[in-house]
């Protein structure tokens, strides 16, 4: 990272592999300016870990953090959903290219002064000269950590709101992941609405 790059964005995905429901894409923008954030995170965070090696309680606990910060600091952080329709009808990397473009539109002051951060094979637009991918860099570099946590838990959130209206499946349980649970559910009552239709063979 250089001096003209001012702001860093981690970005993460959440959602890429099951059957049903939406990819998730969360962004976490912080200002390295902002001298006094960049020690309260080394307090708040002083280990490095992806959402999935997080118990939902301990993710709702780093999301209290995230929206203190957020009040507190020069930090935001957003997600975007891509619908499981948007899916079927353009691929999953196409979603996930579109909810990356929504989540730095939304977090990113300017592309010109700010270094993005992603996990695996995920890439930012070409508008954003300085980025840089990290295979597991969601366990090793903590904007992207914050990133997946934003990412997870509103998909989580998302699909805990869909049980709701599609019961019957156990999204609540599994979010949409291919369980012995999801694929009887399946077998009994077919595919909803959510259900990403090309997925599912």
């Amino acid at each position: 990272m250089k001096k003209s790059q001012r702001w860093i964005v981690g970005i993460d995905e959440a959602g890429r592999g099951p059957l049903a429901g939406p990819v998730a894409i969360g962004g976490f923008c912080i200002d390295t300016n902002d001298k006094r954030l960049m020690s309260r995170l080394k307090e708040l965070f002083p280990k490095v870990k992806d959402s999935k090696q997080l118990s939902p309680a301990k993710r709702d606990e780093w999301m209290g953090e995230l929206k203190a910060l957020k009040r507190d600091f020069a930090v935001s952080y957003a997600f975007a959903l891509v619908s499981a329709k948007h899916i079927d009808a353009h691929g999953i990397s196409a979603s996930i290219r579109k909810g990356i473009q929504t989540v730095l539109n939304k977090v990113a002051p300017d592309p010109a002064h700010t270094f993005v951060m992603l996990d695996g094979s995920l890439k930012a637009p070409v508008e954003y000269l300085h980025q840089e991918t990290y295979i597991k860099g969601d366990a090793t570099h903590l904007p992207i950590a914050l990133a997946s946590v934003v990412a997870k838990t509103a998909r989580d959130a998302y699909m805990i709101k869909e049980s709701k209206k599609t019961p019957g499946y156990g999204f609540e349980v599994h979010k949409g992941y291919g369980t012995k649970g999801h694929y009887a559910a399946l077998k009994k009552l077919g595919p909803a609405a959510i259900h990403r239709k090309t997925f599912l063979g």
